[in-house]
């Protein structure tokens, strides 16, 4: 069995949803509490160096999560389902990836002068949508050169070349 670690602030906050499912499924785990104070010596700088880095991140991040959240995932029926993607795909996707081109610009990642999460979300999120609209990016080349500096930094070529291969 796997062990563990739930890594949050002291405090219920967003980890309690977690430490109810663990506790109701009776797994073992790690709860690690952090304080307030001592977070910046350890949040990584994939946040982005500056408040306001830290900001443009979040909503890089947010931006890519509410689009992938207004599709219906779990959607049974399957016409409803196609119809849903298809319109999204052909009518929203094209304006965020025109956003996010244009927020890119001649710029080598999205936030600041080097990788951050809100890169790896941008690779994850088009990965997912290049399934379903394979020439999404095609008039979108430095959106594409900036998934393949993602998966060419070596830590992540090499999960992607381990992770299990699976449609998403």
């Amino acid at each position: 069995m796997p062990n563990y670690k739930l890594i949050y602030f002291n405090m219920r906050g967003r980890a309690e949803i977690i430490r109810y499912i663990f506790a109701y499924l009776d797994i073992n785990y790690e709860d690690h509490r952090i304080e307030q104070a001592d977070w910046p010596e350890i949040k990584s700088n994939l946040a982005g160096k500056t408040e306001l880095e830290q900001c443009q991140v979040d909503a890089i991040v947010d931006t890519l999560d509410d689009f992938m959240s207004r599709f219906p995932w779990a959607e049974k029926r399957q016409d409803v389902k196609e119809k849903m993607f298809n319109e999204l795909l052909t009518y929203d996707a094209p304006h965020l990836m025109q956003d996010l081109d244009t927020y890119l610009g001649e710029k080598e990642w999205f936030i600041g002068n080097s990788v951050s999460w809100a890169d790896f979300y941008w690779e994850i999120c088009s990965t997912t949508l290049l399934v379903f609209k394979p020439d999404l990016l095609d008039t979108h080349p430095r959106l594409v050169m900036l998934r393949k500096k993602v998966q060419a930094i070596p830590a992540i070529a090499d999960w992607i070349q381990r992770r299990p291969q699976t449609r998403l």
